[in-house]
């Protein structure tokens, strides 16, 4: 049975799924080979699939080197890297890893948001400096509206006194609404 080329054009970050490429097909590390115009010569052939990121994924050069690629998959949210109209003209298949990080984005949002609303960053020096010794830090009072759907947390902030920013908007049929005040 022919062993199935996988070009890796990248490191990848998690030992095990490295591991698991090699023991069930001959992989190629790339982004380790010097001289990459003569190795892509040598291995063209055998080469049946693409292993990326969003920093390193498949142009339209390296495609049209590899006559057998099949498929193009990035371990990251982004297809940036990707060369999608030279893959949908020779049929290749592309897959990515969408979503995993959607959650986290907007957790860390709304964190980011809460702590420019509530200024914990100048409060943070404000106490480490030994300021809070001479004299009270003005506190902060602010309304903080969540539109919150099934796929994005989004937010509109408001000051009392002014607009302070607007972080998202999304206009979605699935929002509701929830109201926090912070």
């Amino acid at each position: 049975m022919e062993s199935i080329g996988v070009l890796m054009t990248c490191p990848l970050h998690d030992p095990y799924l490295v591991e698991q490429l090699e023991k069930r097909f001959t992989l190629f590390k790339f982004h380790s080979i010097p001289d990459k115009a003569h190795f892509l010569n040598s291995n063209k052939a055998s080469i049946r699939a693409v292993v990326g990121s969003a920093s390193a994924g498949a142009d339209a050069k390296l495609i049209h080197q590899l006559p057998n690629l099949e498929i193009v998959s990035s371990f990251s949210v982004g297809l940036d890297k990707i060369d999608l109209a030279k893959c949908r003209e020779r049929g290749i298949r592309v897959t990515n890893t969408p979503d995993v990080l959607t959650d986290d984005v907007a957790d860390l949002a709304i964190g980011l948001m809460l702590a420019v609303l509530r200024r914990l960053c100048q409060s943070d020096r404000y106490v480490r400096s030994g300021q809070w010794k001479r004299g009270e830090y003005k506190l902060t009072t602010k309304v903080c509206f969540f539109f919150l759907s099934s796929y994005y947390y989004s937010a509109l902030v408001f000051r009392f006194d002014f607009l302070s920013f607007v972080l998202f908007c999304f206009v979605s049929d699935e929002c509701f609404w929830d109201v926090l005040i912070v």
